[in-house]
């Protein structure tokens, strides 16, 4: 029986969904507008976890084109029953205004990392929805409900109907179970049937600071459900001392050794000295992660061991450890014929003639597209931020001929939030680097007159980021040994959820490679490695 450390799962990998499958364990988290969609993450001792598995990777299975930033894929459920995986998820198209315009889908596979089915689907009445498999065999199907009239609360409650596995569709009534409780914002709901009861797992509160998760429990499948008698079921939002914050979506996992665990969402936010603690609590850049906790039972109701609040360190389950080798490359010098799980493109898939791991072997070749504002095609692959602190470092190979070709390293939360540092092209010092950033949509060249110039007979230029928790600079060489600073640091917590327009967006920082060509004329670069190095 080991020690687990929290969060399990660091960087943007929120919303978890865990089943297990024998002696086999798997998280599904959210992926919002990065594509492909849903992360999988396996584990045999729930301590040691590895990247094995994007389902949603086809067109025909997600076409996020157009899709607001933070719109996408929002909470999957994944849950393994009848000998196959079932992975639940919402294509969230709008996000702004009265209205949550989302489509809710159902695909099955065999295996965990094999293809998976076309989507079915389900309704479209509101998101995070998830399937029960009764002990009967018949399977049910929950969701938020989403009301949109004006004067009324958005969060109409938590609807149950059932699924047909043979007529592939939703059958008989539509009932709301639960309404929740004065804590309102109810969402993401998960049943569980445990000694006779079914439980309604929900989260309430927000995904911020006030996020909490709330447990009820009933009978009778339909309701009506009684409230924990000690609710919430974790929270961090009384605790704001707890350096895991935003405790709440969660779900939970009985093992092979019948223990009881919980894993859920966290954040862990930017050292703020001499600053107030309660308002606002902070910043975190690494986006929402994911974390686990030990359950136990008192008179049928699940307790979190050690309090309603979350641990930085857990007893693990009486399992043997298992531990993965690294799920990516420090150094990645694309020599395979597919890109590693942990490189993502934003929104659709990336075909050949965008980006390309043949056409210079050795190379990730990318295909200038559109600009890091776009919401349609950026040629841009980039990984999640998963430490305070790192270095990401790539060897770019680009001859623009125009102002209007640019390629390099680029720091992204969204495409209204990145920082660039990109070889481009300048009429009279021609091919130069030049930093970009956009904060809040507020545009800025701060190198403006002081572009540097690339020497004409450089093929590669180094570009290097260094990721120092508050603050990150960006770093060049033109020979991969001498390296210059660029005298501009960046704010980490710029790329956070919580300073995105005050708030209320999902995913966390990412850093990347990219190639744009506005011109039109599809100008490429070639990048011979990316190294992401924690520190």
């Amino acid at each position: 029986m080991s020690t687990i450390q929290n969060p399990i799962l660091t960087g943007f990998n929120p919303d978890p969904s865990i089943c297990r499958a024998g002696e086999d364990y798997y998280i599904a988290v959210s992926t919002f507008e990065w594509f492909p969609g849903v992360g999988i993450y396996h584990s045999r001792d729930l301590k040691n976890w590895r990247l094995v598995s994007r389902p949603l990777n086809r067109l025909s299975q997600l076409n996020m084109m157009g899709n607001p930033d933070s719109g996408g894929i929002w909470a999957p459920a994944l849950s393994y029953s009848d000998g196959k995986f079932w992975l639940i998820y919402t294509d969230v198209k709008v996000t702004e205004g009265q209205w949550k315009d989302g489509h809710n889908y159902l695909v099955t596979c065999d295996t965990i990392d094999g293809e998976w089915s076309e989507p079915i689907h389900m309704n479209s009445s509101g998101f995070d929805p998830s399937l029960f498999h009764d002990e009967d065999g018949r399977k049910y199907f929950v969701n938020m409900m989403w009301d949109h009239r004006y004067g009324h609360h958005n969060f109409y409650g938590i609807v149950l109907q059932e699924y047909s596995v043979d007529e592939k569709k939703l059958v008989g009534k539509k009932q709301v179970i639960f309404k929740g409780t004065d804590v309102k914002l109810t969402e993401a709901p998960h049943l569980y049937k445990i000694n006779g009861y079914y439980y309604l797992l929900t989260i309430e509160g927000g995904t911020k600071y006030d996020h909490q998760a709330t447990i009820a429990r009933s009978k009778d499948l339909w309701g009506p459900y009684e409230v924990h008698p000690e609710n919430p079921l974790i929270t961090s939002m009384p605790y704001p001392r707890n350096p895991l914050q935003k405790a709440g979506h969660a779900s939970i996992v009985q093992t092979h050794t019948d223990e009881w665990f919980l894993v859920h969402l966290t954040g862990r936010p930017l050292p703020r000295e001499d600053q107030p603690l309660l308002d606002p609590r902070g910043f975190c850049p690494l986006g929402r992660e994911t974390a686990i906790q030990r359950l136990e039972w008192k008179n049928d109701w699940p307790y979190v061991v050690g309090d309603n609040q979350p641990s930085l360190e857990i007893q693990g389950p009486n399992i043997e450890e298992v531990v993965w080798e690294r799920d990516y490359p420090e150094k990645d010098e694309f020599d395979s014929e597919d890109l590693n799980l942990h490189f993502q493109s934003l929104r659709i898939p990336l075909g050949e003639e965008i980006v390309s791991l043949k056409d210079n072997p050795g190379h990730l070749r990318l295909y200038g597209r559109e600009s890091l504002t776009s919401k349609f095609t950026q040629a841009f692959i980039a990984r999640r931020w998963q430490h305070f602190n790192f270095t990401a470092e790539t060897k770019v190979s680009f001859r623009p001929e125009s102002f209007q070709q640019a390629a390099g390293l680029v720091n992204y939360y969204n495409t209204q939030n990145w920082t660039a540092l990109q070889i481009t092209w300048h009429e009279e010092k021609g091919r130069i680097l030049d930093l970009t950033a956009n904060d809040n949509f507020s545009y800025s060249h701060p190198l403006l007159g002081q572009e540097i110039s690339i020497p004409q007979d450089v093929e590669y230029v180094y570009l290097r980021v260094d990721v120092e928790t508050s603050t990150y600079s960006y770093s060049y060489s033109f020979d991969g040994k001498e390296w210059d600073r660029i005298p501009h640091a960046f704010h980490s917590y710029k790329l956070s959820d919580d300073y995105i327009q005050g708030g209320g967006f999902f995913t966390g920082a990412f850093v990347g490679m990219q190639c744009q060509d506005t011109s039109g004329e599809g100008l490429h670069a070639d990048f011979d490695y990316f190294v992401y190095k924690d520190k």
